[in-house]
């Protein structure tokens, strides 16, 4: 079945808008995509006119997309009162293409690497906040935390915690992985006899979190295909 999808440009008595403030419908309720290059001023003018036009009556869900317009709390507070002010509109979330100093600050550690060379113990916590790779064993109860993705070059028997700053798509790699416990994000996935059958021969390769949310184990040769994004070389023949 199609998905019903309208757009709203205002009705014939508003020829004072600036088209400041585009309202398109799903079947999932509003989205309110806001201009993000003018004055905040006349933004807030149009977009109280927009959502109190009889033309759009009717109880929704809305969210709302500032696309590169950087907004204060206050500000979001503002828009999202303007937008439920008399109306039956609710608010359920507000998106911003513009990253914090903080979040962009995250980004980038998440995009380095650490190494660790040496055997994890057991009771032992190796921690980095990007990628990690751990060149030696993680024996029983030994823990690796990595914000992206985990590379063991040796025998990853302990527990492994990839993703662990929200990255869904991070990836574990290990020479040889027989580990106890692997984690993507917040996926737990504990390695029964069940699930160690899907490895026959766990020698060179990767675990992954699928998108039915099931983490996945597959062959290393794979992640290539599986992750693409993670390759930054260029050049080579």
């Amino acid at each position: 079945m199609a998905k019903a999808v309208f757009y709203y440009y205002g009705s014939a008595g508003d020829t004072f808008l600036k088209n400041l403030v585009y309202i398109k419908g799903t079947n999932k309720g509003l989205v309110l995509q806001l201009d993000d290059q003018c004055s905040y001023t006349d933004l807030l003018k149009e977009l109280q006119a927009k959502v109190s036009d009889p033309a759009l009556e009717g109880s929704a869900e809305v969210q709302i997309s500032l696309g590169n317009r950087y907004c204060t709390e206050a500000q979001i507070k503002e828009i999202t009162e303007v937008t439920q002010k008399g109306t039956e509109l609710q608010v359920v979330g507000v998106k911003s293409d513009v990253l914090t100093v903080a979040e962009c600050n995250q980004r980038v550690l998440e995009q380095q690497s650490e190494t660790y060379v040496g055997i994890v113990r057991s009771g032992q916590v190796v921690k980095a906040d990007g990628d990690l790779v751990v060149v030696g064993d993680v024996n029983p109860n030994g823990r690796i935390v990595a914000g992206g993705n985990i590379y063991v070059l040796g025998r990853l028997k302990g527990i492994a915690h990839a993703g662990a700053n929200g990255n869904r798509d991070a990836v574990i790699a290990a020479s040889w992985l027989e580990a106890t416990h692997l984690q993507i994000d917040d996926m737990l996935e504990i390695m029964t006899d069940e699930l160690t059958v899907l490895s026959e021969q766990p020698e060179m390769e990767c675990a992954y979190l699928h998108k039915s949310g099931s983490i996945i184990i597959d062959r290393l040769q794979e992640l290539r295909f599986l992750r693409p994004e993670i390759s930054t070389f260029k050049g080579g023949s």
